[in-house]
């Protein structure tokens, strides 16, 4: 089965494929398929066909055309012209445009369509969009195979192309890395470090003001005001013609573009006023100095929220090895040059593949299977401020269909009396697995169930079970044993990493730790806290099950129903051999020898409501 690589961006969108070592980008003439729809009664028009009704270069609903539908995704729907819309529609129209152009290039040489894809996603959207996205290439047809982020994808195209990629990444190891992404719709920055052979997201920082759209527009301004004062026209008197301004848009984005290898650009826009005036065209030459002057400050801006996001993650610039430019807007030479004084030239890399990096990236970890994998753990705040891990930092996610493998924890509520377990989910600040106690943490979800508040500490348990989806999207669902309550939380702010190691070599340096982590074994008590009733209330405590000695007594009443730990000759053990608290575990959790259903479960109508009074009066299964 044959997966592509599809970049699906704001404003432009992009398939590539892996053929003999090399990619091969399906674009149409060099230039990549516009993220937009349009709807005429009827018809459907997406793509070049759909951008030529635009007048702006703003996103979102204009009129009947839709630009970049993708940013809509967190919504139910939208009015399209008077006529609400499913964004998640619009997204498939969008793609099954891409795809049949795609189909339809001669250097598709395949004989079935295209049917399965990892596709690339902004660093800011969430699961919901995720589960919409995915939802919306099902409806086109497409599998997403594996959501990767974009600047991810970027940063694996370049390295994957380099000379010997596995001595590159072993070079880069520990380092510190910046993807400067400057494309038509955003300036993406993303900050990344290698550890384990795994590229890992350190920071992360993006906006919509700054992007190459904006700068088109904010040429076509200029220009018409030159052409205004120029016709000896006020603003009051200015009278376009109806197409004139969008020409003039896209003649603003060439010279943007042409700006950047030449020292001058004519723009000419004939019929541009309808005004009874002398000259009703627009002639101007703009030179490379007057375009820097329009957009110096948008460019000094974006270079300044780089330094600034580096800054955030306790970073100087000298600490960074390598700065990776991407997009039409790293080549303009403003850009370039505040990207050398700030980093120096040997360590900024400009793509010579800007507008198909991310899709080529994209292709290449869809042939080498790469995989993304958590970056931090997800931890249980317990009893007396304790944070174990559940999973682990470097944990695989699941791909296209697969639900991780659950992970049920056993937690015992340290004190009832509120009636309310509270269970914390949190994440470290700190990427990896070597976090420290008094790392920063944030908070992921609580979940709150009702416990019993008659039962004795430590005697009330919770059953925490997690489990991640191919959405990247963490479930997390608690219940309480003896009361039956229940929560649950879906948690859509993850932080991945993508194992660039395995994808390039095959074996991947983070294998000892892709199983989830378990819950710590043992725990030590604090000096001086030895009474379990001075425990917060509320809190939770994960119980230890180890001994330094043989001690029958440790042992949970309900195991204790079978043949002591299972050695040889041993015996099963009676009520009267039991303490009090193990016979009353017994009692509450032991099974049912009927039903199988734990003993103290209202659903076992299996005795008596008197047999049910007494501990130990159950008839358990041995």
């Amino acid at each position: 089965m044959v997966v592509f690589g599809f970049d699906f961006g704001t404003t432009n969108s992009l398939i590539s494929q892996v053929i003999g070592g090399q990619t091969v980008v399906f674009d149409q003439g060099e230039e990549p398929y516009p993220s937009v729809v349009c709807y005429e009664g009827d018809s459907v028009i997406c793509g070049s066909e759909a951008k030529k009704r635009l007048t702006t270069h703003e996103i979102g609903v204009i009129g009947n055309v839709v630009r970049s539908p993708k940013m809509l995704l967190d919504r139910e729907h939208v009015d399209v012209d008077g006529i609400p819309r499913r964004p998640r529609d619009m997204v498939a129209d969008v793609v099954k445009h891409v795809v049949s152009s795609t189909e339809e290039d001669p250097r598709y040489k395949h004989d079935r369509s295209i049917s399965r894809a990892v596709v690339t996603i902004p660093v800011d959207m969430d699961g919901r969009q995720r589960r919409e996205l995915r939802e919306a290439f099902h409806q086109a047809g497409l599998v997403i195979e594996q959501f990767v982020h974009e600047p991810m994808a970027a940063l694996y195209g370049y390295l994957r192309t380099k000379e010997d990629p596995e001595n590159e990444i072993r070079h880069l190891e520990g380092q510190y890395l910046l993807v400067f992404d400057w494309g038509g719709g955003t300036l993406d920055l993303t900050l990344c470090q290698v550890q384990n052979g795994m590229l890992i997201q350190v920071r992360n920082d993006g906006t919509y003001e700054l992007g190459g759209d904006k700068m088109d527009d904010a040429i076509r301004h200029e220009v018409e005001k030159r052409a205004v004062e120029a016709a000896g026209l006020s603003s009051e008197e200015t009278d376009v013609n109806p197409d004139a301004r969008l020409r003039l848009l896209i003649r603003a984005e060439e010279a943007k573009i042409k700006l950047s290898s030449r020292e001058q650009e004519p723009i000419y826009i004939p019929g541009y006023f309808r005004n009874d005036v002398k000259d009703p065209d627009i002639d101007i030459l703009l030179t490379r100095s007057e375009l820097e002057e329009i957009i110096g400050q948008k460019v000094r801006q974006g270079v300044k929220r780089a330094k600034n996001l580096i800054e955030s993650a306790d970073l100087t610039t000298s600490d960074i090895s390598l700065c990776l430019a991407t997009g039409g807007i790293v080549n303009m030479p403003a850009v370039k040059s505040g990207l050398y004084e700030m980093f120096g030239a040997t360590r900024v890399e400009i793509s010579e593949r800007g507008f198909s990096i991310i899709s080529e990236g994209a292709a290449w970890i869809a042939h080498d299977r790469a995989r993304l994998r958590l970056a931090k753990n997800i931890e249980v705040h317990a009893a007396r401020n304790q944070y174990y891990p559940v999973i682990g930092a470097g944990y695989e996610m699941p791909t296209s269909g697969e639900v991780s493998e659950s992970e049920i924890l056993t937690l015992y509520c340290t004190d009832p009396r509120d009636g309310v377990g509270k269970i914390s989910l949190y994440s470290p600040t700190r990427h990896g697995r070597q976090v420290q106690p008094n790392d920063s943490r944030q908070p992921l979800a609580c979940l709150n169930v009702k416990v019993e508040p008659s039962m004795q500490q430590l005697f009330e348990r919770i059953m925490l079970h997690l489990e991640v989806d191919d959405n990247l999207i963490l479930h997390a669902s608690a219940k309480s044993a003896i009361k039956g309550d229940s929560d649950y939380r879906p948690i859509h702010e993850l932080e991945f990493g993508l194992d660039i190691m395995q994808g390039i070599t095959g074996h991947s340096l983070n294998e000892p730790h892709n199983q989830k982590v378990e819950a710590e074994k043992s725990e030590k008590k604090p000096e001086g806290r030895s009474s379990q009733s001075d425990q917060p209330v509320g809190s939770i405590l994960l119980r230890p099950n180890v001994a330094r000695h043989e001690d029958i007594t440790l042992v949970p009443g309900e195991a204790l129903t079978r043949k002591e730990m299972g050695r040889p000759g041993g015996h099963f053990s009676r009520v009267e051999e039991l303490s009090p608290i193990q016979r009353e575990e017994r009692a509450w959790y032991a099974p049912c020898s009927y039903c199988g259903k734990r003993a103290g479960d209202p659903k076992c109508r299996c005795l008596s409501e008197q047999s049910r009074s007494g501990p130990g009066s159950f008839r358990v299964r041995d």
